[in-house]
């Protein structure tokens, strides 16, 4: 009894006219006010993730070719409705103005390593800058924007941060594969400043093997002695 129950509910929920799985996608994203899983989309119209995405995709599309005051955010295996940014100036009228999150060049410079470089660790950021990168990866983590996500398999399990979704909405892009390409001279400074890097660690070893080498001879010396 519950099964046949439950087929007849689910057949009750099956959406299948386009423009209504477009209406159902509408009605879970402004209710919902966040990022929805694509999952939760088709279990809302009963179909698949396939299905569902595809919908989401031509509500997206439609408000942006009638250029609506809100817009459909895709962000990786989610969709979220929200106000266009252009439309932040007419908002501030009626509504508080939010906490301004400033970002400083040194925090962007940050973020921008994070992103690029993303698992990362805060020794490795440091590396990279050449200087103490706590504050800036604190405010960036306060602002959201970067989080932990595990720790390195290394010595002392460091932490490792990569970019949130708020970042993907922040920038206004859907995957971190969307990020800008690096400029040839870009990618040939970051290459020359990693085999610097390698190579001062080599040499590092090569000092450390030679101090071995000199104490273990001064200590055969002592022996003979």
């Amino acid at each position: 009894m519950e099964n046949k129950q439950r087929e007849e509910e689910s057949a009750f929920l099956l959406v299948e006219d386009l423009e209504e799985q477009e209406r159902v996608v509408e009605a879970v994203l402004f209710t919902m006010g966040q990022s929805v899983e694509v999952g939760r989309l088709a279990a809302a119209m009963g179909q698949d993730e396939d299905c569902a995405r595809k919908a989401a995709l031509r509500l997206k599309k439609r408000y942006d070719e009638e250029r609506k005051g809100l817009q459909i955010l895709e962000l990786e295996n989610t969709f979220q409705m929200c106000t266009r940014a252009e439309y932040y100036p007419h908002l501030i009228r009626v509504a508080a103005a939010p906490k301004r999150q400033v970002l400083t060049d040194v925090v962007l410079e940050t973020l921008s390593i994070i992103a690029y470089q993303q698992p990362i660790t805060k020794l490795e950021i440091e590396k990279i800058r050449g200087v103490k990168s706590d504050h800036a990866v604190n405010k960036l983590v306060e602002y959201n924007l970067v989080c932990e996500v595990g720790r390195l398999d290394a010595p002392g399990r460091p932490m490792l941060f990569a970019t949130t979704e708020e970042f993907l909405r922040r920038f206004g892009i859907g995957t971190t594969e969307d990020l800008p390409g690096l400029l040839p001279e870009q990618e040939e400074e970051i290459k020359s400043e990693v085999a610097a890097e390698l190579q001062m660690d080599v040499n590092e070893l090569e000092q450390e093997e030679q101090q071995i080498k000199l104490q273990e001879g001064g200590r055969e010396a002592k022996k003979e002695d």
